[in-house]
């Protein structure tokens, strides 16, 4: 049987839930994954993504890359139409609310991010979109 490391996308999620994230939480050269839960800004049905995250002064940052595309990935779109999100970090679930980094804030965010996921610097020359980081702020249980 294969792990959550060898997992992406909807897999990746599906393993996460089933086992609180003991298989999910950890992941690719050691980096650490949440699931973002957001409403489909088109169908208004939730949506579930195993994000890389770190935290960082309280909040937890996200990354919205899409590897480097020029378009967004279809979380950041839903969280634009509407920011109140749920989060689940290992079998924790709580609401939160989620922001792009300012621009005073994103150069140490990215910085942070970029320490776990070196690929993320390789991604913003591959696109002229300015990839933004999110940052998720705990609103409740």
């Amino acid at each position: 049987m294969s792990t959550a490391m060898d997992l992406h996308g909807d897999p990746h999620v599906a393993r996460y839930l089933e086992t609180d994230g003991e298989d999910g939480y950890l992941w690719k050269n050691g980096t650490t994954i949440l699931l973002l839960f957001t409403k489909g800004r088109k169908s208004g049905e939730q949506r579930s993504h195993a994000l890389i995250f770190r935290e960082h002064e309280g909040a937890l940052l996200v990354v919205a890359s899409k590897g480097g595309t020029d378009a967004p990935p279809a979380w950041f779109l839903n969280l634009q139409a509407d920011p109140d999100v749920e989060v689940q970090v290992k079998g924790e679930r709580f609401r939160a609310r989620a922001r792009v980094a300012t621009p005073q804030e994103k150069p140490t965010m990215w910085a942070r991010m970029a320490e776990v996921w070196p690929d993320y610097d390789e991604y913003q020359t591959r696109t002229s979109r300015e990839i933004p980081v999110v940052v998720l702020e705990r609103t409740g249980s």
